[in-house]
């Protein structure tokens, strides 16, 4: 690579050998230096080399690179949208090279040290690698275009290539267009700053028939960066490309050619009103090595070829770029003198950011009265001006959406006027403020801050205005109609700063493309994503944790009755949840699917070779229906045939005259009570059918559901059929209890790599003597997981994604080598990872804002043990499930020598513990443990009820199972402080007649609270205040009166900072239920501070089955009177409670609204409380005592 030249951030460097070693280094006093080089002519750069500075005791150990093609505008260099950082030297002499994971093409390199040596500082030597870049380049105005023109006067392809690479400041402009007379067209455009290819190759008069396709890519794209573009289209199919992102589709409609008229235009439509134009706005910026179909257009354009008309284009990129400065943290400010002296003041600036709450500029007027503070700032996205000390507001439009916007701000003839962009300005008379009487000429103030109120600030005024720091870009900013320049403020010749990039604007679109997960909704704030859950079944930080349980096995464990049921068949997998009909019974739950006819059909008239045939709608897709009968232990479904005169087959050569259709299309002759291959029904075989009657139960469910069936033999004289085919019924959960035995030795399963790459789930159940081993384990060329019994009370779960390793270990209070089953749960995705034992407090680890996302596996998974055969596992494994997917040990079992096919003991899928009951292995038999459940009985099948009279009351005081846990990973993680998702867990039972009344009641010591009432007609109401600065707001499923003394069923779930609440059937969530304090919905005033309507209701009725995560406090008041937990006050007696009544039962999904602000979605979710809790169910709120952090009061009065 040829010389360059080379410019830095001090003024003063070391540089030579003279000045006493070869290299550079910045100077002391230089807090934010940089080393720039200038490469002359446009290069493509492919790798970098570093030195520390020759003889001395400099070198950098680590430094990013910044880039640009005119010194200004620089741009972060990264991969995958991460901000790379690259790891440099330990000495001064040994060399350092990177390959960049991806080429840049400029004019300027800037290398930034983020840490020098600990001895002597930064210093370096650098050599760069790589090649000349030469291109074709064309420049347009925003009124020039580029016209191809075709040979022909028109051209049809079935196949098109285009490609070109552009940069540009605005967010809308026409980049490449082509249409033809019959209606096919092709527009390429920023919208807002997103790429949109539109495609239509039907005819204009087939539109209305679905045949245009519209796809987008990128955001943010008016950065005036370069960005690569490549659209490929063999007929209908398409790939879409932009920068290292593709997007591959089809094209809507019934034709596959393009057919266009005369001419593709390229930077704009010279001639508006053309199909698909709609009069857009031409393309603002520059194209580079731009081809079409093989065609160098801009070369052709510069050799004035006849097929190319260039209208006002010109060759050569325009370098005006405004400089722009990052307010990266809200400890940013920008102080600039002013002089207010006079009698009007202005600013203009324009900004971009995504948060919603930020204070952008303030000023302290003095004047003779008062000090009068004038404040800018953004409240839920929109624009207000504030003057404190007189009081008026004006707000305008939302301008959070990570757009630049202008921002007006005007002081003259005693009015102000506050304009954004284009819109009509805001104004407000100052004669109406009594106290302002001087004029605005003897209003003096001599510095203006634009953004944040840092401490090294207060008493400016600016903590009366907003206090949220702004984050975001600016540029252009004028104070009284003067520019103010940014690079004088950087070299310190100008006004004041703190925490500022300058030159460069490093706003993040996070949600494109969005993480969110099963149709999650993507909002972000500077630096963090967020995803809102709201109805789609899901939950968690990227709604990647499915809130419904996956059978109808599941919710008769936790005692629910019969009735309908949304069921995730596939957990966590893309399958939907969808609504199932469970029909419990004693000793199983059997799960319902309908279909399209129930009812007996007569058939006559049918031939072999013209069949009648009977198509089965089901109420569940088939993949629903595949997934829910693979993971049963049983399933049939019944097929009632009448017959007269009608055969099954034919008696002389088998052949089949009637069959039906398996659910994978497949063609079956066999009839219920056999195997395939037998072409009659059990009875027949038997001997013991009944007269002219035949009734078959399918059982064999691999093949379930049926989906057709063909009678053929109806058409001789008499000859008539009847059938009927009844609903799909199945039971069980194959997996559940598939285990398999690890016993001999560092053995393993090798099960091919987890598909990972931006979220992985891992469930299991283990039990064994040994004091540690590796459970699993997956590699890939630098990334992992692995999963371990650390050490006989300890799960350690490690993953590294690129940022160095994570460990999360989770320490149990009691031995997890206890021959008992115990459960693990992992979860990593792109916000957070996860690491739950048993019902422990999970550990829970908060990913880096700028920290890699793609977990990237490779090899294969080993399933008890490692690829080193080191620390394997031995003991038992079952109920894995793998994303979703549950894995069939048994059968890995039987081709892998040492491991044997089930598990020693008596908890098998034999036994049964219900409603939360832990099954616990004996020396010949099981027992279950309900000491965790809120009922009672061999099985915990017995619900513990009370009457409450309006008299009484329960307080609880109960420590959660408290676990011991530490996250540690090689570089410090910004967000370990985040919110923690943690979860509550809250069923009961209720009957009463009499409202309003409260049902349950949650508290804490500070002024937080959530209850659960019936209002004076009936109806439920979830009141909450999570904000001491808010009054209380109230969430009222859509359900009837419940105070109608039948039997009601609570179910209320919290994980995170998402919330269910389901009443019977009836499931509500509330997503996202962010406050300014608290997250936690559970943590409640003490009584002193409660509403009024809460204090005043009290509960006279029957509860039944309370259970609080792991608590039962009811059953510990009735049943545990020597507790010192419990306090009973006034009358409490057990009761029946209807607990043998069938309960009425309804759902309803809602989402808590923001408690800081109007629910304004870029807000950030902010730090949960301490888990201190406590509750009350029905009846009179009384204080309650506050207890330590590990401590919940419930109180049931």
């Amino acid at each position: 690579m040829r010389p360059v030249k080379v410019d830095t951030s001090s003024p003063h460097t070391r540089n030579s050998p003279s000045a006493g070693g070869g290299g550079w280094s910045p100077a002391p006093e230089d807090q934010q230096p940089w080393l720039q080089l200038t490469l002359r002519d446009r290069l493509e750069v492919t790798a970098i080399s570093t030195q520390g500075r020759w003889g001395s005791e400099h070198w950098v150990r680590r430094y990013q690179l910044l880039y640009s093609d005119t010194g200004h505008n620089w741009r972060q260099y990264r991969h995958e949208s991460v901000l790379w950082t690259f790891t440099g030297n330990r000495d001064a002499d040994s060399e350092i090279h990177h390959k960049l994971p991806h080429s840049i093409r400029t004019r300027f390199l800037r290398l930034v040290p983020l840490q020098g040596s600990p001895r002597g500082g930064a210093g370096l030597r650098v050599e760069l690698y790589g090649c000349a870049y030469k291109s074709d380049v064309a420049d347009f105005d925003g009124r020039s275009a580029l016209l191809y023109r075709f040979n022909q006067k028109s051209m049809s392809t079935a196949k098109d290539v285009i490609s070109l690479r552009f940069r540009s400041q605005q967010a809308e402009g026409v980049l490449v267009h082509g249409a033809g007379q019959k209606g096919d067209f092709i527009t390429l455009e920023l919208q807002q700053g997103k790429l949109v290819l539109q495609l239509n190759l039907d005819d204009a008069k087939l539109l209305s028939r679905g045949g245009l396709t519209s796809v987008s890519l990128g955001s943010l794209l008016d950065d005036d960066h370069w960005h690569s573009v490549l659209i490929e289209r063999f007929n209908k199919q398409v790939n879409f490309t932009l920068d290292h992102h593709t997007q591959h589709f089809r094209t809507q409609g019934q034709e596959d050619t393009l057919e266009l008229d005369y001419e593709i235009s390229f930077g704009g439509i010279p001639l508006p009103g053309k199909p698909g134009t709609f009069l857009k706005e031409n393309f603002h910026g520059c194209l580079e090595n731009l081809y079409c179909n093989g065609v160098n257009v801009i070369d052709q354009a510069k050799r004035r070829k006849p097929q190319i008309f260039s209208g006002n284009v010109t060759f050569q990129c325009s370098e005006t770029q405004p400089v722009a400065v990052t307010f990266h943290s809200s400890d940013s400010f920008l102080i600039l003198p002013i002089n207010l002296g006079m009698e009007t003041f202005s600013l203009r600036l324009q900004i971009r950011t995504w948060n919603a709450e930020s204070l952008i500029f303030h000023a302290t007027l003095d004047q003779e009265l008062q000090p009068l503070i004038l404040c800018l700032h953004l409240n839920d996205g929109q624009l207000l001006l504030a003057l404190h000390g007189c009081g008026t507001d004006s707000i305008v439009q939302v301008i959070n959406d990570g757009q630049w916007h202008s921002v007006g701000l005007d002081i003259k003839d005693q009015q102000i006027f506050l304009s954004v962009d284009r819109q009509r300005p805001v104004s407000a008379d100052i004669e109406l403020i009594t106290s302002l009487i001087v004029t605005w000429k003897h209003i003096v103030s001599h510095f203006c801050v634009i953004q944040g109120c840092p401490e090294s600030l207060n008493g400016t005024g600016c903590e009366s205005c907003s206090p949220m720091g702004f984050q975001g870009c600016m540029r252009l900013i004028f104070v009284n109609n003067h520019p103010v320049d940014l690079l004088q403020v950087q070299q310190g010749m100008l006004g004041n700063y703190n925490q500022l990039d300058f030159d460069v604007c490093s706003i993040q679109d996070r949600c494109t493309p969005s993480f969110c997960e099963h149709g999650g909704q993507c909002y972000q704030s500077w630096s963090q994503l967020y995803c809102n859950c709201s109805g789609t079944g899901y939950t968690g930080a990227t709604c990647h944790n499915p809130i419904y349980r996956q059978s109808c096995e599941a919710y008769w464990k936790t005692g629910r009755p019969s009735g309908t049921y949304s069921i995730d068949v596939d957990g966590s997998g893309p399958l939907e949840p969808t609504l199932v009909n469970c029909s419990m019974t004693v000793d199983r739950a059997w799960t319902v699917v309908s279909h399209n006819q129930t009812q007996l059909i007569k058939v006559r008239g049918s031939t072999l070779q013209s069949p009648y045939t009977w198509t089965l709608n089901y109420t569940l897709p088939l993949n629903h229906l595949r997934n829910l009968v693979t993971t049963s232990d049983h399933c049939q479904q019944e097929v009632v045939y009448h017959c007269r005169r009608s055969r099954l087959f034919d008696n002389w050569d088998g052949t089949p005259l009637s069959w039906w259709v398996d659910r994978d299309g497949e063609k079956r002759t066999y009839w219920g009570g056999f195997l395939p291959g037998v072409q009659q029904c059990s009875c027949s075989l038997e001997g013991n059918c009944m007269d002219m009657n035949y009734f078959c139960l399918l059982s064999y469910k691999d093949h379930l559901p049926m989906k057709e069936i063909f009678i053929g033999d109806t058409n001789r004289t008499d000859s008539e059929a009847a059938f009927q085919i009844g609903l799909l019924l199945c039971h069980g959960d194959r997996y559940l209890w598939n285990s398999a035995s690890f016993y001999q030795g560092p053995l393993y399963f090798h099960i091919p790599s987890l598909q990972s790459d931006l979220s992985v789930d891992i469930s299991f159940y283990f039990k064994t003597s040994s004091s540690s081993g590796v459970f699993l384990e997956n590699k890939g060329q630098q990334d992992f997981i692995r999963l371990e019994l650390s050490s006989p009370s300890s799960v350690t779960f490690i993953f590294d994604v690129g940022d160095g390793p994570i460990n999360l270990t989770l320490m149990s209070p009691e031995p997890l080598n206890d021959r008992q089953w115990h459960y693990v749960q992992v979860d990593r995705n792109v916000k957070e990872a996860l690491l739950q034992v048993d019902n422990l407090t999970p550990q829970i680890y908060g990913a880096p804002h700028e920290g890699h996302v793609h977990l990237q596996l490779s090899t294969t998974l080993f399933l008890g043990g490692t690829a080193s055969r080191q620390r394997g596992f031995q003991g038992c494994l079952r109920a894995l499930t793998l994303n979703g997917l549950s894995l069939d040990l048994e059968e890995r079992a039987k081709t892998t020598p040492g491991v044997s096919v089930g598990c020693p003991g008596h908890c098998n899928s034999d036994s049964v513990c219900l409603n939360q009951g832990r099954c616990v292995e004996e020396r010949n038999s099981y027992a279950c443990d309900c000491s965790h459940s809120a009922h009672t009985g061999p099985h915990c099948r017995t619900a513990v009820s009370a009457a409450f009279e309006s008299s009484s009351s329960v307080t609880f005081n109960f420590e959660e199972r408290s676990s011991r846990g530490r996250s540690e990973s090689s570089k410090p993680s910004p967000a370990r402080t985040e919110v923690r998702r943690t979860r509550d867990r809250i069923t009961f039972g209720f009957m009463t007649r009499h409202a309003p009344a409260v049902l349950l009641l949650a508290q804490t010591h500070t002024q937080r609270y959530m209850a659960i009432l019936l209002a004076k007609n009936g109806s439920l109401h979830i009141k909450y205040h999570l904000d001491q600065g808010r009054g209380s707001d109230m969430f009222s499923p859509k359900c009837s009166n419940l105070a109608n003394e039948q039997l009601h069923w609570i179910h209320l779930n919290r994980e995170g900072l998402d919330v269910s609440v389901q009443v019977g059937y009836f499931l509500s969530i509330v997503s996202n239920a962010t406050s300014q304090h608290s997250a936690h919905i559970f943590c409640v005033a003490e009584a002193d501070f409660l509403d009024p309507e809460i204090t005043r209701a009290g509960f006279i009725g029957c509860l039944t089955s309370v259970q609080y995560n792991e608590a039962a406090p009811l059953k510990d008041a009735l049943l545990n009177h020597r507790s010192s937990r419990v306090r009973v006050s006034g009358r409490l007696s057990e009761s029946s409670c209807g607990t043998h009544s069938t309960p009425n039962v309804f759902s309803t999904t809602h989402s808590l609204p923001d408690q800081a602000g109007k629910g304004n979605r870029a807000k950030e979710p902010l730090k949960e409380a301490a888990h201190n809790e406590s509750a009350l169910i029905g009846g009179e709120a009384a204080p309650v005592v506050e207890r330590d952090r590990s401590e919940v009061t419930l109180k049931l009065t």
